[in-house]
């Protein structure tokens, strides 16, 4: 029912035209319980400052009694705004932590008395605290792990004792023994007691002010008196322990809206659950419930896409799903792309990335987004080989992390320690030079001390730190094989190169980001990378008794990811890590049936559309097999390998062996045999296109490209 506009308030000057039916009736729906089911780029913000103002401007309530909460700041500041735009300024709008940190401050002295409290500014040195007196080691990625237990038990209500029953419903990754963990929790609790006052976490914020709402009736009476209707946006979000609050806040009353999506889920890793919003008729039977489908942000393209990845999911959660109605333009068909390895994945984007920017999209409007922050190494690299300028939004850049950092320290020790046992064993002659596969072992070696274990460890912290050196890892086996007779030292020095040339990341550039951090984002152009099994969904996610909710929330974060593009979207993903590699991936289950190519191959490994030569590892002319790395780097077998022009193999060569006597180093420092007949195969004519070209990096570019791009010149 829609209620009618008093004569003479200020409805009238609400635009109600610009909302769609369905946004329409859950801002006009009366007060009490209203749950609105938004589905992504439907207008979710606009429909709850509409109502919020509908029922201020109707005199329904005092913009003094109302209480929005969001899950960030910056929706919080956007609610704000719209609504003072809107004239309804004095609407409460904060996170669930700012408001009840503001509460608490007011009651605190009426139920606890002088004793006074602090807020916690760092919990490490009492979680470090507690675990030296349980017995436990610890370093600062053990510490964030124990510290996102603690918060996780607290944020999902589960006291220090009940934890160990909720390690394998919950798939929690304990970072130490369960009951080690208990301990270490319990002393970490104790700890912020002491006898001049208490310190407070940002959870015992939510606890200590819903504990004086149940257990003081005086406080409570005066607290919704002062609040009297609620609005709590991203409700799919809402942990238990936010819930308790919520609760507490409303007492008996129903004076609620809600907004959320179920489908997007995705950070029950950190105690959020849908049960809420799920539960929420059942709560309250009368409760107005609204769908809003219609998409405003993405193309129809998208939009179809978007539709087809999560009408696949299963369980309670799927029952939900909206079937979304894109209401833009429309705009270009999703793209599918499938690269041989990551190196070659990267370098593509970077160009489509190129392209988009000259066609005139701003790189600000351009996201690369990845299940993981460890995914972002190759892109930045090949970003900047294409001259294109990144921010890396919720992290920091690949070597400025300080894992990588420790792990390039570590091989610059490892470089030292091999240079003077090559020097002792020698005794003045030649130091022999290791093969890719001994260099990747040296580095492998080098970086266990700090952090590379044989498996992929348990504890969030220290399964992001495995995959960063992971990837430095492989990092090191592309370069090994694309030069042949790189040592530890070479090696090191194009490391260091690497990240000194990073330029700072600016405001106008292209964010890289992973799905998580873009919760709540959008851009024009959307590239969606590294989309293969055991990435997305995520390895961990495949295993235990619970693994089907754990895949479900992996498509729920696809589905997030698609619906962050307007217009342009690309997915991708590559058969092998590196080049020349195994082609041992599988494409994402979640694409499955939705990548319009013909068919699979045996492997079950999608076929690339329009390929019509060889598979990967197969000679591009005749589709031999390749078995050595100089033929995998030229992509032709040994009977193909000299199709390139001899004359300018040999004129590259003769630059080259000058070269190396002008620098007093081998020959191969500059450059190997199979890059200079790659260059001779490719013939390029810029800067990029040498880029494309195994074995070439931007130091190579920037010191040998004019002479190497003139002398093919020539030769054209």
């Amino acid at each position: 029912m829609t209620v009618p506009a008093r004569r003479g308030s200020r409805l009238s000057q609400l635009n109600l035209d610009a909302l769609d039916p369905e946004q329409l009736r859950a801002a006009t729906a009366p007060r009490g319980p209203v749950c609105i089911i938004a589905g992504a780029g439907t207008g979710k913000t606009r429909t709850i400052t509409h109502r919020i103002a509908h029922l201020v401007s109707g005199g329904y309530v005092n913009p003094d009694h109302v209480l929005a909460v969001t899950f960030t700041s910056r929706a919080a500041a956007e609610l704000r705004e719209r609504l003072t735009m809107m004239g309804v300024a004095r609407v409460q709008a904060r996170t669930f932590h700012a408001a009840a940190r503001g509460q608490l401050r007011y009651f605190w002295p009426r139920f606890v008395g002088d004793l006074p409290w602090t807020l916690l500014d760092s919990k490490f040195p009492l979680v470090a605290r507690a675990a030296r007196a349980a017995g436990v080691t610890t370093d600062k990625t053990t510490l964030s792990d124990l510290l996102g237990e603690i918060e996780w038990a607290k944020s999902s209500l589960i006291a220090p004792g009940d934890y160990p029953a909720h390690i394998i419903p919950d798939r929690r990754d304990c970072p130490v023994d369960p009951e080690q963990f208990v301990r270490i929790f319990e002393g970490y609790e104790n700890s912020k007691v002491t006898s001049e006052g208490v310190y407070l976490d940002f959870d015992d914020l939510l606890q200590s002010m819903a504990g004086a709402l149940e257990a003081d009736a005086g406080v409570a009476d005066e607290f919704r008196s002062r609040y009297r209707s609620f609005v709590v946006d991203e409700y799919q979000d809402v942990t238990p322990l936010q819930q308790r609050l919520l609760d507490a806040w409303l007492g008996d009353r129903d004076d609620l809206t809600v907004v959320g999506d179920a489908n997007q889920t995705i950070y029950s890793f950190n105690g959020a659950t849908p049960e809420h919003l799920l539960g929420f008729s059942t709560r309250f039977p009368e409760a107005t419930t609204v769908r809003l489908f219609r998409d405003y942000r993405s193309t129809p393209q998208v939009v179809d896409l978007a539709n087809k990845v999560i009408g696949r999911a299963t369980g309670r959660v799927a029952g939900t799903r909206l079937e979304l109605e894109g209401q833009r333009a429309p705009g270009p068909a999703p793209e599918f792309t499938e690269y041989p390895d990551e190196a070659a994945e990267a370098t593509g984007v970077a160009q489509r990335i190129a392209a988009l920017i000259s066609s005139g999209v701003a790189p600000s409007e351009i996201a690369v987004l990845y299940r993981i922050n460890a995914q972002s190494a190759a892109v930045e690299y090949a970003l900047d080989a294409a001259g294109i300028s990144y921010q890396v939004k919720g992290g920091e850049g690949f070597f400025q992390r300080p894992e990588i950092r420790q792990g390039v320290n570590a091989l610059g020790q490892a470089a030292r320690t091999l240079a003077q046992r090559a020097a002792a064993d020698t005794a003045g002659g030649a130091a022999a030079r290791p093969t890719p596969e001994q260099l990747v072992n040296q580095v492998r070696a080098a970086l266990v001390p700090v952090g590379l274990t044989p498996t992929e460890p348990t504890g969030a912290q220290d399964r992001a730190r495995w995959q960063s050196l992971g990837a430095l890892v492989d990092l090191a086996e592309e370069l090994s094989t694309a030069t042949p007779g790189l040592d530890m030292g070479n090696l090191l020095n194009i490391l260091r190169e690497r990240a000194q040339s990073k330029n700072p990341p600016k405001v106008e550039g292209v964010t890289l980001a992973s799905i998580h951090a873009a919760k709540g984002l959008e851009w024009d152009a959307v590239f969606l990378i590294g989309l293969v099994d055991g990435t997305v969904p995520i390895t961990y996610a495949l295993k235990g008794a619970h693994s089907t909710d754990a895949v479900e929330e992996e498509r729920r974060l696809l589905y997030v990811g698609v619906t962050r593009a307007r217009e342009v979207l690309e997915l991708s993903w590559s058969q092998a890590r590196q080049p020349g590699g195994k082609a041992t991936r599988r494409r994402t289950r979640f694409l499955d049936g939705l990548v319009p190519w013909e068919g699979r191959d045996d492997a079950g490994a999608a076929a690339p559309r329009g390929t019509t030569g060889a598979p990967k590892n197969a000679c591009t002319v005749c589709g031999t097999r390749l078995t050595t790395p100089e033929q995998r780097i030229l992509g032709r077998c040994e009977a193909h390998a000299d199709d390139a022009d001899r004359a300018l193999v040999t004129e590259l060569r003769s630059w080259r062996t000058g070269l190396a006597k002008e620098r007093d180093v081998p020959a191969y420092v500059v450059m190997s045999d199979a890059t200079l007949k790659a260059v001779a195969l490719k013939a390029p004519t810029t800067a990029r296109e040498l880029l494309q070209v195994p074995g070439i990096g931007p130091a190579k570019v920037e010191q040998f490209g004019e002479d190497i791009l003139g002398i093919v010149q020539n030769f054209r």
